[in-house]
């Protein structure tokens, strides 16, 4: 009898051997990337994770034949579909990319023409490629920002970058990488600014965009979540070097590095706080051995017969829409809505809800950056309109998402931590140097450290300046606006630790606005979720995320990724739905809302 033999396996989409990337600086050459080798298949997804600095971007840049030639020396081997790219002329590598092969980067509005609208920016890529005249092409825009849930896709494409929010103009890179329905995508951190609904729905549409065209994708990504609800394969990343690779679920299961050990234990896997009754840091983990050594408690929970740290009354916050003589008779939008609430000295508020709920305006409004239309803030008691504008500053400091925007790059950081404390007439000279000192040891950076410009330090690094700057006029609260959401894993850890040993020690009061659930869950006491503008569910942590009451709750919850493969098919209520809009006609009032206490403390939205 003889046996069938079985049919051979399908040619890999991308082939890369032997890759090697080295960077040409003041003292020569230095390597970067390290024999690297992997494949992608037909229809396949490939996760490449590690930390900041771990070459997995230069890696994704290489093959998409990106880096500077004249500071870059690219060896080794890059081929799709059998195609040899790393000898191909640049004219020839211009009609690869965009066409058989795109990438999403991962910082949008760099990689978005501040002078080009949207749709045009869109429609370039599918006339050059796809060979559509401009009305086709238009249609086709449409028709691929109403797939990334963009609101009011066709009103749209007269926009510029900078009239969407972070998350909408990751949308729209997406939306443009998947254009020309490419043979294959490298998708560089493409959710990491986007909400857990949108980010469910992106990853779901690359998912099916990978059923129909056999689409394959390469994704470098820091949250294992993602990895275990997409990939199929998972190269892991340390140095330059690729140190280990396998299937999605033995990596997960029994990873065989200490370093993939380390990074699987820093996710924060939502549920993991259930028998905790209040914000606990990270386990430290040693990433020589992988072993973990479990956290305790910092402190018992804040005091609320205190007077607020943070008191909000009916913060309404509106943008009218157009200007001139007649702005006033145009639609407006409702940013925030009648929104009120506390923060107890020592306690941490965590803010969620998807972009454009109004989390951030509220930020900004506290700080003085947004004028409001109506409502109160209170500080330690006292109107923030009432305090002398020095004294309002010192009382309430914010931690953006981005700290290199944060900090100006021809500065040197102690220059930085140092001016807020000269502005304000604190301490100048020696004086001001020896608290810039304290400051950095006190956020876990050496003294010494101060006479560095910001692009001498890692992104952890920045955001820990960040923090002591924040801190230097030592202020009562705390708003953390996404602080953490664009860390690697570990790197994270280590911010979260800070930020809850500081509140321990100093009693700082947080607001803290994020999109990231796992990390909401351990440094939280409250959580409050905004939609449209308003608070609709508040409560205790617990109450709020293992027992919503709100259908919002519930579906926000439902759409956090699982860093877990087996669970990677369970159903999951994240079906696309058309994106409610703030945008309100002149002279609308909004209706009297009513909040049922359905337990103590834990008011929902009836």
């Amino acid at each position: 009898m003889t046996e069938t033999a079985s049919p051979p396996a399908p040619a890999p989409v991308l082939e890369i051997e032997g890759l090697g990337v080295a960077f040409r600086g003041p003292a020569g050459w230095t390597s970067v990337v390290r024999n690297i080798s992997l494949a992608v298949g037909p229809g396949g997804t490939v996760a490449v994770v590690g930390e900041s600095g771990s070459g997995k971007s230069v890696t994704a840049m290489a093959a998409m034949r990106l880096l500077p030639a004249a500071t870059s020396r690219v060896t080794g081997s890059v081929r799709l579909e059998g195609q040899e790219l790393t000898t191909l002329s640049e004219p020839d590598m211009c009609r690869v990319r965009g066409g058989r092969m795109s990438m999403i980067f991962q910082e949008p509005m760099t990689s978005l023409n501040p002078v080009r609208t949207i749709g045009f920016q869109i429609a370039e890529a599918l006339m050059l490629h796809r060979g559509l005249d401009r009305r086709a092409a238009d249609a086709e825009v449409v028709r691929l920002l109403d797939r990334v849930r963009i609101p009011a896709a066709a009103s749209r494409l007269g926009d510029h970058p900078h009239n969407f929010s972070g998350g909408m103009r990751q949308r729209v890179m997406i939306a443009m990488a998947l254009a020309c329905r490419p043979k294959l995508l490298i998708a560089d951190e493409p959710t990491t600014a986007l909400d857990v609904t949108i980010q469910a729905q992106i990853l779901g549409l690359i998912r099916e965009l990978q059923a129909e065209d056999g689409m394959s994708v390469l994704f470098i990504t820091h949250d294992l979540g993602v990895v275990a609800e997409i990939a199929d394969r998972v190269v892991v990343m340390c140095r330059g070097a690729l140190i280990e690779t396998a299937g999605t679920a033995r990596i997960f299961d029994a990873p065989q590095q200490p370093y993939t050990r380390a990074l699987l234990a820093a996710v924060p896997r939502l549920g993991a706080m259930r028998s905790i009754d209040r914000p606990t840091p990270f386990d430290a983990i040693d990433p020589e051995s992988g072993a973990a050594t479990p956290a305790a408690p910092l402190a018992g929970p804040p005091d609320h017969a205190a007077t607020p740290a943070l008191e909000i009354r009916g913060l309404t916050t509106r943008y009218l829409t157009g200007g001139g003589l007649f702005a006033r008779r145009r639609p407006a939008v409702h940013a925030v809505e009648n929104v009120s609430f506390t923060v107890a000295p020592g306690e941490t508020l965590a803010l969620v809800g998807e972009s454009g709920c109004g989390k951030s305006t509220i930020g900004r409004t506290i700080m003085g950056l947004t004028r409001p239309h109506a409502g109160e803030v209170l500080v330690d008691g006292r109107p923030l309109d009432g305090l002398a504008r020095r004294d309002a500053v010192r009382r309430v400091q914010m931690v953006f998402q981005d700290p290199f925007s944060s900090l100006n790059p021809r500065h040197s950081v102690g220059t930085a931590i140092a001016a807020p404390l000269e502005i304000n007439g604190i301490a100048r000279g020696a004086a001001a140097r020896a608290r810039v000192a304290e400051l950095l040891a006190l956020v876990g950076l050496d003294p010494q450290m101060a006479g560095r410009r910001p692009q001498e330090f890692s992104g952890g690094q920045r955001q820990r300046l960040c923090i002591a700057r924040a801190l230097a006029l030592e202020p009562s609260v705390l708003i953390a606006d996404e602080a953490v959401s664009a860390l690697d894993v570990s790197i994270k850890a280590q911010v979260v630790n800070l930020m809850l040993e500081l509140q321990a020690r100093l009693g700082l009061a947080y607001l803290f606005i994020s999109h990231d659930m796992g990390v909401v869950e351990r440094v939280a006491h409250r959580v409050a979720v905004m939609y449209l503008g308003e608070i609709v569910e508040i409560g205790p942590r617990a109450q709020v995320l293992y027992d919503p009451r709100h259908p919002y709750t519930r579906r926000l919850l439902d759409a956090v990724p699982v860093a877990d493969p087996a669970a990677r098919f369970r159903r999951r209520d994240i079906a696309p739905a058309e994106i409610a809009s703030p945008l309100r006609p002149a002279g609308w009032q909004p209706p009297v809302r009513r909040y049922d206490e359905v337990a103590p403390g834990h008011f929902v939205m009836a």
